[in-house]
């Protein structure tokens, strides 16, 4: 045994959305034993796995519109006015979990649309959070993660920016005052959600702390690969993993302290669950 010290972080686990989302799943779960649910209700496999014994039934959006006379969850990500108009078509009962600062991200982007300004999205093509805020306008919105992969020459001289609510606060202002350096007139929509964006201080503060950093996450949360980075930036002695099998006990030395920390998708059970693996070891 080698004497660990071993803590977690008590500020990472699921935001509220997801645990809204969670809950209103487990409601109807224990109630019915069946809810179908439009895409992974969170990225985290471990915690989908559990969702399905209980039976969770999760579906694409080709697989929905065969879909007749069920019940669906939409979930925090949020989802375009598409969706519902196929749920009204198909007769589905829609249980909306999308999360309250998704929502009012959709309805920003949309009057920013009616008015005809050139929207750009700091954020990832292909999030499910991003489709539902490109789903609501009919005009073109450029999605983007890093002004490189943007042409200088056809930026317009005015453009209104948003953030999809999981990337970095800190990433987004510095694109703003970038495009601002180049004589472009932006129009500034902070939409990163504090709750979040906050957790790459409170991350690189616990990363400090401890010896060795083990952040826990799905290979599928962008959240997740973003704050793991914050770790090992501030702590070269982070590993990530998504089960407490991918512990190793080279890892450690004796009478090391070990931090436990997550993405917003991560359940709090995991994590405890990989603490009793490492003071195993």
């Amino acid at each position: 045994m080698k004497n660990l010290d071993v803590i977690i972080d008590h500020q990472s686990g699921f935001c509220f959305g997801v645990v809204y989302a969670i809950h209103l799943a487990e409601e109807i779960l224990n109630e019915t034993g069946s809810l179908y649910c439009l895409g992974d209700i969170v990225h985290n496999d471990a915690e989908i796995d559990r969702l399905r014994k209980k039976g969770l039934k999760i579906i694409t959006h080709a697989e929905l519109k065969n879909l007749r006379n069920e019940q669906v969850l939409i979930r925090a990500h949020g989802e375009p006015p598409s969706t519902y108009a196929l749920a009204m078509e198909n007769n589905l009962n829609l249980v909306d979990a999308s999360c309250p600062v998704v929502l009012k991200l959709q309805n920003r982007v949309k009057q920013t649309a009616d008015q005809n300004k050139k929207i750009f999205i700091y954020g990832k093509r292909g999030h499910a959070e991003v489709e539902g805020l490109i789903g609501q306008v009919e005009s073109d919105v450029v999605v983007f993660q890093d002004l490189n992969e943007l042409d200088p020459e056809n930026i317009p001289d005015e453009i209104s920016l948003y953030s999809q609510t999981t990337k970095s606060t800190e990433k987004f202002y510095q694109i703003y005052q970038e495009l601002v350096a180049k004589g472009i007139d932006v129009e500034l929509n902070d939409t990163t959600c504090r709750q979040v964006s906050n957790r790459d201080l409170q991350l690189r503060e616990f990363a400090k702390t401890v010896n060795v950093v083990l952040f826990v996450s799905g290979q599928k949360s962008s959240n997740g690969k973003v704050l793991f980075e914050v770790c090992k930036a501030t702590n070269n002695r982070s590993y990530f993993l998504s089960s407490p099998d991918e512990v190793c006990e080279s890892w450690f030395q004796p009478n090391e302290k070990i931090g436990i920390c997550g993405a917003t998708s991560t359940p709090m059970w995991l994590m405890e669950e990989v603490r009793e693996r490492v003071l195993s070891c």
